[in-house]
């Protein structure tokens, strides 16, 4: 039998999601970090984000109730870590 330790999943909860021009947010976590996402590189990756493109709808994101990511719509969301790990920290405002 293997002695496995058992793993902490830690989230890094979304407070607020700012949409931003050029397809970019910019996130808000509970931990006071303030990152930017840039969306486009998805909208190649994952086709049901190529809807938001150049649309309204982009700027129509809002946080997930808990904070466990954002959402456009019930088919269009992401994980609060996903935008943790791949946005560019910034200076809060």
């Amino acid at each position: 039998m293997l002695n496995r330790k058992k793993q902490k999943f830690f989230h890094h909860m979304v407070r607020n999601i700012y949409p931003l021009e050029n397809n970019r947010l910019k996130v808000e976590f509970d931990e006071g970090v303030v990152k930017i996402y840039d969306v486009t590189r998805l909208y190649d990756e994952w086709p049901v984000f190529k809807t938001l493109e150049g649309s309204g709808e982009f700027y129509k994101v809002h946080v997930d109730m808990g904070g466990y990511g954002i959402a456009w719509n019930e088919k269009i969301d992401l994980d609060c870590n996903e935008l943790w790990e791949n946005g560019t920290e910034t200076v809060p405002d």
